[in-house]
């Protein structure tokens, strides 16, 4: 017996708008493996199971809508929705009801989508856990900030889900579930009506489970149909780029660089090695004092009003922010532009580069989220990366790496990316 929800999203969509299928009925095995999943997974900070099924019954009775017609959508909470609560992932905005929908949002009910719920976020998308697991293994972190969205897709409760990324929290959470994650170019993405941490570095991104569904969902969440074509990238130049965090790199990462090299290579990509500047050795530390700097500023109200609703690991973090001057952090936003203005020779004749997504499995543990190291300096950068799923580590748990690609070249990224991906998993 075919179950819609556990179909990609790309091809769900041409059924739907060719009438073939209602989006009732997906939406209703959606709901039927939360219903029996969620107690387990715990994905959802608000379902409004009733809401989403009379709007998929107004979308099967009218014309089609748009690109998502008819799919349903997880959106993190810390994107605002004017029909459901928005808590940032915070007990300070418990039964938050903003007035309107973030921008994005909008745009993905504009094009027919259906919102579900509210996938759980960590504290303010910082590092203090919510409660969602795992859904391969419960006992480990599913990774943050997008925990639930990304345990949420992976657990085939719904096809797409909302994300965003200030450190590592597209790419990692991806990693951990073994799903796709694609972060976009810093400014593709318009963030009006999602919680501001910090100016520099927030991207909104997109989690499901096939490099075309991302690449459907981010043409609908920003109005750039031209990232559907994604056919005229198969013979990309690439380079694996260990980065000056390798050291950090656990076994499972090292074996997947090494694995993706062999199977680049038996396919014909051509495939080489490449380091990057002594310059860039500087980014994860300027990534971590502009993180903490703007944040202390963005959350000042909650920081003086509500203290002792703050945990303690981000009331740290808050307290490192404040100590970075002005000076300091003028000449952080300085050492990241310099480094954006070598990037084009950094990569010179290579189009994307291979690079970790995380340390390596999903840590076993539900009392942190997993080490960002690996996509601090990308998110900086501004660039677009894509986490790609193709192996598991030596549990058995889903491990990857990710494409990183020129800025502004999204879609080039993503088609690039899809072609490694089928190579990957041959």
């Amino acid at each position: 017996m075919t179950r819609w929800n556990e179909s990609d999203a790309t091809a769900l969509v041409q059924r739907l708008c060719r009438r073939e299928l209602t989006a009732e009925a997906v939406l209703s095995d959606c709901l039927e493996r939360i219903e029996a999943r969620e107690p387990d997974v715990r994905a959802w900070q608000h379902l409004d199971g009733e809401a989403a099924l009379a709007q998929a019954r107004i979308l099967d009775q009218g014309a089609v809508r748009g690109l998502l017609h008819g799919l349903p959508i997880g959106v993190k909470d810390l994107f605002d929705t004017f029909d459901m609560p928005t808590t940032y992932g915070s007990p300070i905005y418990a039964g938050h009801q903003p007035p309107s929908d973030a921008a994005s949002v909008a745009f993905c009910r504009e094009q027919g989508a259906v919102v579900v719920g509210k996938t759980v976020t960590t504290e303010f998308a910082t590092f203090t856990p919510g409660k969602t697991r795992n859904p391969h293994r419960l006992t480990h972190t599913p990774g943050g900030s997008s925990s639930g969205s990304a345990a949420a897709v992976a657990d085939h409760m719904v096809p797409l889900a909302f994300a965003s990324q200030t450190a590592a929290s597209v790419i990692r959470p991806a990693a951990f579930c073994g799903i796709v994650g694609y972060k976009p170019s810093f400014g593709r993405i318009n963030r009006s009506g999602v919680k501001a941490l910090s100016d520099s570095l927030d991207t909104i991104g997109f989690l499901a489970r096939s490099v075309e569904d991302v690449a459907l969902f981010a043409a609908a969440a920003g109005g750039d149909r031209g990232l559907l074509d994604l056919d005229t990238f198969n013979a990309p130049r690439i380079a694996l780029c260990r980065t000056h965090e390798w050291p950090h790199a656990g076994d499972d990462t090292r074996r997947a660089m090494v694995l993706a090299g062999e199977r680049l290579g038996q396919a014909g990509v051509p495939v080489r090695d490449l380091q990057l500047p002594l310059l860039f050795s500087e980014l994860l530390r300027t990534q971590k004092e502009i993180m903490a700097h703007e944040l202390a500023r963005s959350l000042a109200d909650e920081r003086l009003r509500h203290a002792q609703a703050l945990s303690r690991g981000l009331a740290a973090l808050l307290r490192q922010g404040q100590a970075i001057s002005a000076e300091q952090h003028w000449g952080n936003i300085q050492l990241a532009y310099s480094a954006r203005a070598k990037l084009s020779s950094v990569f010179g004749d290579v189009d994307a580069m291979l690079v970790p997504s995380a340390i390596g499995e999903a840590p076993a543990t539900l009392d942190e989220t997993g080490d960002p190291v690996f996509g601090r300096v990308w998110t900086l950068l501004g660039l677009p990366c894509v986490h790609l799923p193709f192996t598991v580590g030596a549990t058995g748990m889903p491990v990857g790496l990710q494409v990183v690609g020129r800025y502004g070249e999204d879609r080039a990224t993503l088609g690039i990316a899809r072609r490694l991906l089928r190579l990957l998993r041959d």
